[in-house]
């Protein structure tokens, strides 16, 4: 049996394909370029290619797809014609995973890092869970990209709201980290995004859910109503786990629970994922002390360098909330001044958060690299586009021509003790190697 991934090179596709290759189903893959995720299969001795052509379809037994394939696409175009299968990626997922207790992480931010630190907490507590992140994982021997297989029954996801997918999964436990309006290229209104996470939250048999979300928590109480035991979490003294810089508190104890990354967002996300954990059975001590070696995932506030004096850190922020929250945890860590690389990511998101964008990287003794939009799989919009959010940024503020471009000007802000942050979700994690060589060239 051959199964063909379009777009194998993808952070979520690549960890959907090393799960399926390991139910014994041969894999192929074909991208338009490299990525780090396309070159860890291709390493691992699957046939990933460069390149789309239709002739690589012909004797598949199914064709796996993610939103982002677009009908035009030859392969696709190829599957249709000879009335082979096509599979969401989710679908595939589900496949792959049938008969394992499956641990959802859904929400508007987090679902990443806490995908992967939930992973880190059962792997430390002796339970050999499978997992489909959609980044690298550090730290878990035997991962190919964001994707493993492991020997217990349990498999840990990261479900994707942004095209509905993450209502296919059925979750032993599902998480929800937080809701915030965005992906209203799928749903429309606001509403439609909160109906898709209620029905994602009734789905589960157990819900971890951030308490001091509103949105969030009355949607775990009508799952509650309905039979779904809910968890909450968060700084609230009303939650089920209450969050401290250094430990987790429950009605019955506290757990000591230090992280070796910074920011409040990621003691929140490490408190979800342990919840999760001793949710399906891990000893929650034991939970607790994994997540201090905890090894982070790529892209997510991911150290590529020093050169020069000055640290360049990437980072996969691409909603308005999350890009406030790395800029507040490089200041946690000490940056005392900023160099901001932004790729805006969608013009849609940038039509309809620019002005949070330019809240959030309006911040005290920065500069601001923004580079254009990375459109992905939409096409332009007439007047969207990096000068409406530079139009509103209150700190001193760069609008690049292109990647390179604003690459080299980060670089050129740069002065020892900076660190430069590159930001967003498209093709900006190219800008950290540019700006270490022209740093290293000084």
């Amino acid at each position: 049996m051959r199964w063909h991934f379009i777009g194998v090179g993808g952070s979520g596709m690549s960890a959907v394909a090393r799960l399926v290759a390991a139910r014994g189903v041969e894999v192929t893959g074909s991208d338009r370029g490299e990525s780090a995720y396309f070159i860890a299969l291709r390493d691992a001795g699957m046939d990933v290619r460069i390149g789309h052509d239709a002739r690589v379809v012909d004797g598949a037994d199914a064709v796996v797809i993610s939103s982002a394939v677009r009908e035009s696409n030859e392969e696709l175009a190829r599957a249709r014609e000879l009335g082979i299968q096509v599979l969401h990626r989710s679908e595939a997922l589900v496949w792959a995973l049938e008969g394992r207790q499956i641990v959802a992480v859904a929400g508007s931010h987090g679902k990443t890092t806490t995908s992967a630190m939930t992973a880190r907490a059962l792997h430390g507590a002796g339970i050999d869970a499978s997992f489909a992140v959609g980044a690298r994982v550090f730290g878990v021997d035997g991962a190919v990209a964001g994707g493993y297989a492991g020997t217990s029954d349990i498999a840990v996801v990261e479900a994707d709201e942004s095209d509905g997918s993450f209502l296919r999964y059925q979750p032993r436990v599902g998480i929800i980290t937080s809701i915030e309006p965005d992906h209203l290229d799928h749903y429309g209104t606001v509403e439609r995004l909160h109906e898709a996470f209620a029905a994602f939250a009734r789905s589960c048999t157990a819900l971890v859910v951030h308490g001091d979300d509103a949105v969030a928590a009355a949607l775990a109480a009508d799952a509650a109503s309905r039979g779904v035991r809910v968890v909450t979490y968060g700084v609230g003294e009303g939650n089920d786990v209450v969050v401290s810089p250094g430990s987790v508190v429950t009605p019955a104890r506290s757990f000591a629970l230090s992280l070796p990354l910074p920011g409040d967002h990621n003691r929140l996300n490490a408190a979800a994922a342990w919840a999760a954990a001793v949710e399906v059975g891990a000893d929650p001590e034991l939970a607790a002390g994994a997540l201090a070696h905890f090894g982070g995932t790529g892209r997510r506030f991911q150290l590529r360098g020093e050169a020069a004096g000055v640290r360049v850190i990437d980072d996969y922020a691409h909603h308005p909330t999350e890009v406030a929250a790395v800029i507040s945890a490089a200041r946690a860590a000490g940056a005392d001044h900023l160099v901001v690389l932004f790729q805006p990511a969608l013009f849609t998101r940038t039509r309809d958060h620019h002005g949070g964008f330019a809240k959030a990287l309006s911040v005290a003794n920065a500069d601001i690299v923004l580079a254009p939009v990375h459109g992905d799989r939409e096409d332009p919009i007439d007047g969207v586009d990096s000068e409406l959010i530079a139009a509103a940024v209150t700190a001193p503020v760069h609008v690049a021509g292109s990647l390179e471009d604003a690459a080299r000007i980060a670089a050129d802000l740069a002065r020892p003790g900076t660190v430069v942050l590159t930001v967003g979700s498209g093709t900006v994690t190219r800008a950290p190697d540019w700006i270490l060589a022209a740093l290293e060239s000084r």
